[in-house]
């Protein structure tokens, strides 16, 4: 494993801090580990080939939804 010296601004190290206070970590290096390990999966976007690079989450969630009000199909018949 390799050690690695960073600066951090004071309001994600209160962050980390906080979280290992509140039990989500054992302690800092593994908050920061897997801290930095979701985000870089969250980047990472070879895993999906139908998302274009630096596609935002958020336009991609909304892109596929689906608006039942605009199914056009004939067939469907609607009863109160």
């Amino acid at each position: 494993m390799s050690d690695m010296k960073i600066n951090l601004p004071d309001r994600i190290d209160s962050e980390i801090d906080r979280f290992v206070q509140q039990g989500e970590f054992i302690n800092r290096d593994e908050a920061v580990e897997e801290l930095l390990t979701l985000g870089l999966t969250a980047f990472d976007t070879n895993d999906d080939p139908g998302r274009e690079p630096g596609e935002d989450l958020f336009t991609q969630a909304t892109d596929d939804q689906v608006d039942p009000a605009a199914d056009t199909d004939p067939d469907d018949e609607y009863t109160l």
